[in-house]
């Protein structure tokens, strides 16, 4: 609740104004209380667009709703005609467009931007310092060539250069790499330039193939990292999924966030975590897999059938992640039984046939038959290797099938309470804070959630690197000992892919 005295005299009014535009309060209702000592004035067509977004179910729509309550109880305190002030300072109150003031730039005043755009000027005309507020780069632009000054909001504003990526990297003497802990570790803890399950990348400084990667623990105590060991051939492919695969085998770690761009392996990792802790170790009851409904190009519109027939369409990144598992199982599996069956074959031609003074493949006995049971029974027992059964890998439909792995919607998981499962959602840079903070609430008892995404491909239009979930969750979280985060700038899915990334 916001504690606030009304102020109705002109004279105590702050001479500096932050005019918020509309977008301003649907991506942060508390943008209202967000300043202190100045005025903060919103314009009465912002309250009309509010009143257009309040029915929306989407997260727009909670915000409008939240702004208006805002502004509602306000109103009980005091006048929002001459002013609320708050207890940091600053005064809230509706402006319209004084009509009196000559030579308005346009006079388009149906179109919201132009309409908040000349209150503002009716405010500067006033002689207040007048600061336009806007997520809107048009308004920015339109602001700029009224003489206004305009700018973004930008509240725990992250810049793409400087966000957390969960990992630094340090050259030094190869010399240093032979020791238990390289100097270089100490020095960092000195200058308090690591946060709590942050990783170090100790390189050569001649050859960065050579490298060793620890893990801070806090109090001054360092892990070393080693790649983790699993019964399927599928292993870290660079230094970056080797810190991902130890924060997602860690138990003690319940919230990961893996950033990256398109091919690095964010997903493939999490899956194969998650498959292996709930098949193999069985840590967690099942896998909850789910995706934002926020198409790439224009959307097709109506999509056929029931609700899993619908989230099929957008879970098809998962089921080719899933496919490249199998696919790796299966063929170690197939590598293992010929191994097998070879060194079964061959101590069959060890106790059955004389060594010398015999034609090979020719019994000592004169029977075949026997060799050939053997080798039948040989084949029957790896073959249930050869189609997973010994280590329990299915297709990802029988997974579904069988209740070890479910696919949700993400627009019905409010309210939910979800214990024992490992829960990953992907392409989380396409959520706002907000709806990311409604999935993190739903983790219960023994559950672990993995966010992944490429926070430079936000298919959203209301969010930004800066403002969306992914990024905004990242560096609230850092430091946290349940939490770990990496940024994963290598791309693995192939030549082509990487090269697609860095070119266009």
């Amino acid at each position: 609740m916001v504690h606030a005295a009304q102020e109705s005299q002109e004279s105590t009014r702050p001479k500096k104004i932050y005019v918020l535009d509309t977008n301003v309060l649907l991506h942060d209702p508390y943008a209202l209380i967000s300043y202190e000592q100045v005025g903060v004035a919103i314009p009465a067509v912002v309250l009309e667009e509010l009143d257009t977004f309040k029915r929306e179910g989407t997260d727009r729509g909670r915000n409008s709703r939240e702004t208006i309550r805002l502004l509602d109880g306000l109103r009980v305190i005091g006048s929002l005609k001459d002013g609320v002030r708050l207890d940091n300072g600053s005064v809230v109150r509706v402006v319209f467009i004084d009509k009196d003031i000559d030579d308005l730039p346009f006079k388009l005043l149906n179109i919201a931007d132009n309409a908040i755009l000349l209150t503002a000027l009716s405010l500067k005309s006033q002689g207040y310092e007048v600061k336009l507020i806007s997520k809107d780069l048009n308004v920015r632009v339109k602001a700029d060539a009224l003489g206004l000054e305009a700018q973004d909001y930008v509240k725990e504003y992250v810049t793409e250069e400087d966000f957390y990526q969960g990992w630094i990297r340090v050259q030094v003497p190869a010399v240093q790499l032979k020791g238990e802990f390289p100097p270089v570790l100490r020095e960092l803890v000195s200058s308090n330039a690591l946060a709590l399950n942050q990783f170090v990348l100790v390189e050569s400084q001649h050859n960065p193939h050579h490298y060793r990667v620890f893990r801070y623990a806090g109090s001054n105590q360092f892990k070393p990292v080693y790649e983790p060991h699993i019964k399927w051939p599928l292993r870290p492919r660079n230094p970056q999924q080797l810190m991902a695969l130890d924060l997602l085998f860690d138990d003690n770690i319940q919230f990961v966030t893996l950033l990256g761009p398109a091919g690095t392996g964010k997903t493939f990792l999490a899956l194969l975590a998650g498959l292996y802790a709930v098949l193999i170790k069985h840590e967690y009851q099942k896998i909850l897999i789910s995706r934002p409904v926020i198409p790439l190009g224009k959307d097709i519109g109506f999509l056929p059938g029931e609700l899993k027939d619908k989230l099929h369409n957008w879970m098809l990144p998962i089921y080719d992640n899933m496919e490249f598992i199998v696919h790796a199982v299966k063929s170690a599996s197939k590598d293992s039984y010929s191994k097998q069956r070879a060194k079964d074959i061959g101590h069959i031609r060890h106790t059955e046939y004389e060594e010398h003074g015999e034609h090979v493949g020719v019994p000592k006995d004169g029977r075949r038959g026997r060799r050939r049971r053997h080798q039948r029974e040989s084949t029957g027992e790896n073959n249930q290797l050869h189609h997973g059964k010994s280590n329990g890998l299915l297709s990802l439909d029988e997974l579904i099938h069988r209740g070890k792995i479910s696919l949700e919607a993400i627009t019905y998981m409010r309210g939910r309470s979800i214990p024992y499962q490992f829960i990953l959602i992907d392409e989380v840079q396409n959520l706002t804070p907000h709806e990311v903070k409604a999935l993190v609430t739903r983790v219960g008892a023994g559950s672990k959630i993995i966010l992944t995404g490429d926070p430079y491909q936000i298919d959203s239009p209301y969010l930004d690197f800066s403002s969306n979930g992914l990024i905004t969750v990242s560096e609230r979280f850092k430091g946290q000992q349940l939490f770990g985060s990496i940024y994963l700038p290598m791309s693995e899915r192939g030549e082509l892919s990487q090269i697609a990334g860095e070119l266009l």
